[in-house]
């Protein structure tokens, strides 16, 4: 049951879904722009590699990480509290960051701009859902949907524009500007409903849910620098271990979990899960770690970068509503399979190119890798309710979100370090005399774009020879990424294959 005030018409129904719309499009823009800008920062700010890293994975962790427990708070406070609480906060970082004095505000500013992306996208989502019923609420969650393509399609584009007509500085200023208009056209209209049965939030579970992907990023990140044995790197993953652990086993035992580990008891349900993962790796990573090779290793300006990536994120704008016409035809797990394939064939011819080749080589696997992508980015979302009994669909999608966006930063972080950790494997090979923590933050500035820095930090190391290394790290990095695609598509065409009614899945479990 939820409580409601009148409803509204149509008009202030529509500018509401705009407001919430817009709120939703500065998310892809904050998490493309910051990635593309990256390079730009590192000129103008300095900072070590690892806090330049963090510009990216900060606001992912924290939105990642707070999603589903600011759904949970919307419940009990209401959401347009929530959604005007996390607008208001999401719009003043936004203004902070763009007066950010060195590399260290941002990241903190990067977090908390994280913690209230999550607040409004989740109160937002909730809202809608008061506002429209039946295939209106339907066609309202697809242009939800649809923005958030829109942004990941011309997020670096945006960015790219923005940074050559201004500085790094104004793509800040534009979200903020975003933010401001959702919330004039969206506040004086919105309703404030709550869940008057709602149980409040599962803080222990929370708590340890959020502190382990803290700890396994900031390890994960750190590796490049201290090395993969240090105490540091160790102590980090281990206690992310031992808090996972401690997770599962709150989750188990408290009366209203954050997340139901029961459902993990129906195959086809673990093979849903393995499609953001899938994506996260043939197509999120790229729209971060592709911008930084161009612009930072390859010089393209960052506008040219942002043209160039459209190749990549085109497709995501019309491949989803294709796929959820063709699954009249073809069942959505099959087609989910198959796009896997395709983006694996799509990582594979862009492992063939080297870096400096013509940049027009490099649309067509794009384009590819695109179109595989958006094949199951279309289909997940109804496919993270369709495999489990109706009365714990809620629970579901709430699980599969929660993996779509934690699995993100953990994609991101694991990316970059194992690029960083290829690059100083060879600089090893060719400047072994070096101090060793020199090839380390060489490695490390290289993969975050940084290469005015990183040329002269091992004295007598030609530029020519630290870009050919970094080529060959990137292929190497393709190749990973091309196999876990392919483990991706495997899981996902045995599991999900096949047609089921949610009746089978509830007789497994009996």
């Amino acid at each position: 049951m939820t409580t409601v005030s009148q409803p509204h018409g149509a008009r202030d129904k529509l500018l509401i879904l705009a407001a919430i719309c817009l709120s939703a499009l500065v998310l892809p823009l904050s998490f493309t722009g910051g990635a593309v800008a990256t390079p730009a920062i590192g000129r103008d700010l300095g900072g070590s590699p690892v806090a330049l890293t963090w510009i990216t994975n900060a606001f992912m962790l924290s939105f990642g990480s707070l999603l589903m427990a600011a759904g949970a708070l919307a419940d009990v406070y209401g959401r347009k509290r929530l959604f005007t609480g996390g607008m208001l906060l999401f719009t003043a970082a936004s203004i902070a960051q763009s007066l950010a004095p060195s590399v260290f505000w941002l990241d903190v500013l990067r977090a908390i701009q994280g913690v209230a992306g999550a607040a409004a996208l989740a109160s937002g989502s909730a809202a809608l859902a008061q506002e429209f019923e039946g295939h209106a609420r339907t066609r309202a969650y697809s242009m939800l949907g649809t923005t958030f393509g829109i942004g990941l399609a011309f997020g670096p584009l945006v960015a790219g524009a923005l940074i050559e007509a201004f500085n790094w500085r104004a793509i800040f200023v534009f979200t903020a500007l975003i933010g401001v208009i959702a919330m004039v056209f969206g506040l004086p209209r919105m309703r404030e409903t709550r869940d008057p049965d709602a149980a409040g939030l599962d803080w222990p579970g929370s708590v340890t849910f959020s502190l382990t992907l803290a700890l396994f990023t900031f390890g994960v990140i750190q590796a490049p620098e201290s090395g993969w044995g240090s105490p540091l790197v160790v102590g980090l993953l281990g206690a992310s271990a031992l808090l996972l652990a401690l997770f599962v086993l709150i989750e188990m035992r408290v009366k209203r979990p954050m997340l139901d580990l029961t459902l993990f008891r129906f195959p086809r349900f673990i093979g849903v899960q393995m499609l953001p993962i899938g994506t996260c790796f043939c197509y999120i990573v790229l729209v971060v770690m592709l911008p930084l090779r161009f612009i930072g290793v390859e010089g393209l300006s960052e506008i040219d970068a942002g043209l160039l990536l459209l190749a990549l994120s085109a497709p995501m704008l019309v491949v989803p509503m294709l796929a959820a016409s063709m699954t009249r035809f073809v069942s959505a797990g099959i087609l989910s399979g198959v796009g896997f394939l395709i983006a694996a064939v799509g990582l594979h011819w862009l492992s063939l190119y080297n870096v400096g080749e013509p940049k027009f080589a490099l649309v067509v696997p794009m384009v590819l890798i695109g179109i595989g992508a958006g094949l199951p980015w279309g289909l997940m979302d109804g496919l993270s309710v369709s495999v489990v009994p109706k009365e714990r669909a809620g629970m579901a999608a709430g699980i599969f979100n929660t993996v779509r966006v934690a699995g993100e930063g953990i994609a991101l972080a694991s990316v970059a370090a194992i690029l960083a950790s290829l690059l100083h494997t060879n600089l090893q090979a060719v400047a072994g005399g070096a101090d060793a923590a020199l090839i380390a933050e060489t490695a490390h500035r290289v993969t975050t774009g940084d290469m005015a820095h990183a040329i002269n930090t091992i004295p007598g190391l030609a530029n020519e020879r630290l870009v050919q290394g970094y080529a060959s790290a990137f292929q190497y990095l393709l190749h990973i990424l091309t196999i876990i695609t392919l483990a991706s598509a495997a899981v996902v065409l045995g599991l999900l294959s096949k047609e089921r009614t949610v009746s089978e899945p509830q007789q497994a479990a009996a």
